[in-house]
């Protein structure tokens, strides 16, 4: 009974290794494939509706990132103003620290956050607008 038990677990765990190396195989293979034949320069603007939008999503023309850090602070918010109730009863001075500062201070390191997303949305926008002058200067020229 024991040595069954152990040549099953055993057999499972070499089931398991043999799966997550095939697993990572196939990954770096589909995602070489992917990068090469469906995110390549020759295609972009060449797709329309969910296929669109999954080549703007894994090239990563649209930053959902924003998306994600408003939601997250939206909850860590809500979060930090009810717990600062479970205070009043043990310190009210706890209670208005936790609420004022808790909130002040999460509010901080988000917009720290978004700055940085801000800064790189706007990086990339001056260097596409380069480009495009840089562009017509040379056909200007020409």
């Amino acid at each position: 009974m024991y040595g069954t038990r152990s040549i099953t677990s055993f057999s499972s765990a070499v089931g398991s290794t043999v799966w997550i190396i095939l697993s990572l195989i196939l990954a770096i293979v589909g995602g070489i494939l992917v990068y090469f034949l469906f995110l390549s320069k020759k295609n972009e603007g060449k797709f329309t509706g969910f296929l669109g939008w999954l080549y703007d999503f894994l090239s990563f023309k649209k930053m959902f990132l924003e998306t994600l850090l408003k939601v997250t602070y939206l909850i860590i918010a809500i979060y930090i103003t009810l717990s600062s109730f479970a205070l009043i009863g043990e310190s009210f001075l706890a209670f208005l620290l936790q609420l004022v500062l808790g909130n002040v201070i999460a509010r901080v390191v988000y917009e720290f956050s978004l700055i940085l997303l801000v800064i790189c949305r706007n990086t990339t926008e001056i260097a596409k607008n380069t480009k495009k002058v840089e562009e017509k200067k040379s056909e200007d020229n020409k």
